[in-house]
C-alpha cells in the first residue's frame, strides 16, 4: 500500500492527554457507552487542554473501523477515520475537524 498523508499526519502529530479507548459493539452507542470518555473531552475542551480519545466500532458487515477524535486547545476537534479494514470502503484515513464542537459524541465533521 502507498503512503497515506492522512495516516502520516495522525502518526507525526504532536500527543495530547488520553482519554481512553473505547471498543463499541454493533449496535453500541457512543453516547451510551463512553460516558467517562466523552466526559473527559469535554472537561478538556472547557480547560482548553488538548485530549484525544480512540474508538473502534465494527461496520454493518463487521469490518473493524477506527476513529481517533483529537480536541487541541484551541477547540478545534480533529477526526482521523482509519478504514483500512473496512473491505467495502476506499480503505484510506480521512480527516475531517469541526471548530467549537457543542456534543463530541455525536460529532460529523465535514470531510
Amino acid at each position: 500500500m502507498l503512503d497515506d498523508p492522512v495516516k502520516d499526519r495522525w502518526e507525526s502529530r504532536t500527543e495530547f492527554s488520553s482519554c481512553g479507548e473505547v471498543r463499541l459493539a454493533q449496535g453500541e452507542e457512543m453516547q451510551k457507552q463512553a460516558v467517562r470518555e466523552i466526559a473527559c473531552l469535554r472537561r478538556a475542551l472547557k480547560s482548553g487542554e488538548g485530549a484525544e480519545l480512540k474508538v473502534a466500532l465494527p461496520t454493518v458487515e463487521g469490518d473493524p473501523i477506527r476513529e481517533y477524535y483529537r480536541l487541541t486547545p484551541r477547540a478545534t476537534l480533529e477526526v482521523y477515520t482509519d478504514s483500512t479494514g473496512d473491505h467495502y470502503s476506499d480503505q484510506k484515513w480521512s480527516f475531517g475537524e469541526c471548530y467549537t464542537p457543542e456534543w463530541l459524541a455525536e460529532i460529523s465533521c465535514d470531510q
